[in-house]
């Protein structure tokens, strides 16, 4: 598990370091605003149509030949990209190409080597382990990030594909050295291909079919959609409400990385959480939402910001533990799938709905109004399943009376 976080960490860096580089490179390619947002889209876009195949992949296959193939793919996508750009020879059209690509063997890698980490520990510290990747994600964008300037400066955009590429191959090296812990309950196969058997349409039904898979998926989209989009609500009430400045808006982004990562830390302490956890937590964060959207000073904005960060944090981890531990062994590559696909969808339909909405009532009215929709979701939410706890010792009467 070390050796698999130490390589991570370093793939996540150079992720980062890409992301942040890879809008300045449209612009300069192509001089579009317009393109650049196209270009997050098309990477974007298989996860909403290839999510539950690529999950159906995961559970069809062993997962080290799975991660390893995926993490060499996306280290040569990588690499070609840099020499492209040092080259002086990558148009649009590639660019495009080689996102697309990108965005369709990730649907495959990011559930395969979040269900290969969670098979590295005890069952018991699965919650652990989730809670540690989320610290390595959140401290390879801060080292990314800070990185990427000055390796632009020094060698080029071209650097930090080659840096990514470069990444993607350490974490393939390291993938053949691990051993998964003898008390993993992971049933992924290790000879028969089809062993798992079954398609995406599988994985589909099997989310529908659980009540408690349905319950943290309605709760983390409300959320998602009127909350969390905080690189785009806070910038604007920083900068417009309370008339800060961008210096402003960074310490504010400084205190939200700092908060996520304490957050993950402390999620690692839950042992076994359960959605209603999730639901709580997501409660508790929208009240601090709208408690921030109120802020009549920047002072109290931080003050608000980094509780929101760790709450977020915590119940995002949550998420992460139940998804990946309340299915079958044998479904959670589909499941995983299943929820790429949802995930993807209010994530690219977020920002512009919540765009919307500022332009509309203002930032201000989004944000506390947001947060008082997920309170109300899930408030909804536990009367219904208090309802429906009460009646079935009813029902359970009334079949045995009947029989």
């Amino acid at each position: 598990m070390r050796w698999w976080s130490g390589a991570n960490l370093v793939s996540s860096t150079g992720t980062w370091m890409q992301l942040t580089v890879q809008n300045l490179l449209v612009l300069q390619v192509t001089g579009s605003p317009a393109a650049t947002g196209l270009s997050l889209a098309v990477q974007a876009g298989p996860g909403l149509l290839l999510g539950v195949v690529g999950g159906a992949v995961v559970d069809r296959w062993p997962r080290k030949v799975v991660v390893t193939t995926s993490q060499v793919l996306l280290g040569v996508i990588a690499l070609s990209t840099a020499v492209l750009v040092q080259a002086d020879a990558l148009s649009l059209a590639v660019l495009l190409g080689l996102s697309a690509l990108t965005g369709v063997v990730a649907t495959v890698d990011g559930p395969a080597s979040a269900l290969l980490g969670n098979d590295l520990v005890p069952t018991d510290d699965v919650p652990s382990a989730i809670g540690l990747g989320s610290v390595i994600h959140n401290v390879g964008r801060l080292a990314g990030v800070g990185v990427a300037g000055g390796a632009v400066a020094f060698a080029g955009p071209g650097a930090a594909y080659a840096a990514n590429g470069l990444s993607f191959l350490a974490v393939a090296a390291v993938v053949p050295f691990l051993r998964s812990h003898p008390s993993s309950v992971s049933v992924a196969p290790r000879s028969a291909p089809r062993a798992a058997g079954g398609g995406g349409l599988e994985g589909v039904r099997y989310v529908a079919g659980r009540p408690r898979l349905v319950a943290l998926l309605a709760v983390t989209a409300v959320s998602a959609v009127l909350g969390r989009n905080y690189t785009l609500t806070l910038t604007v009430l920083v900068t417009g409400a309370l008339a800060g400045t961008a210096q402003d808006y960074s310490t504010v982004a400084v205190v939200l990385a700092a908060g996520g990562i304490l957050g993950a830390f402390l999620a690692g302490r839950l042992r076994r959480p359960t959605v209603r956890t999730v639901a709580v937590l997501a409660a508790v964060g929208a009240g601090l939402q709208v408690v921030a959207g109120l802020s009549p000073t920047l002072a109290v904005l931080l003050v608000v910001v980094g509780p929101m960060a760790v709450v977020e944090s915590v119940s995002d981890t949550a998420g992460a533990t139940v998804l990946q531990t309340d299915p079958a062994p044998a479904m959670r590559g589909r499941v995983l799938g299943v929820w790429r696909t949802a995930s993807t969808a209010w994530g690219l339909a977020g920002p512009p709905l919540l765009g919307l909405l500022m332009e509309v009532v203002g930032v201000r009215a989004a944000l506390a109004g947001g947060g008082l929709a997920v309170v109300a979701v899930v408030t909804a939410g536990a009367l219904r399943h208090r309802r429906v706890e009460a009646r079935r010792p009813a029902d359970a009467t009334s079949h045995v009376l009947a029989a």
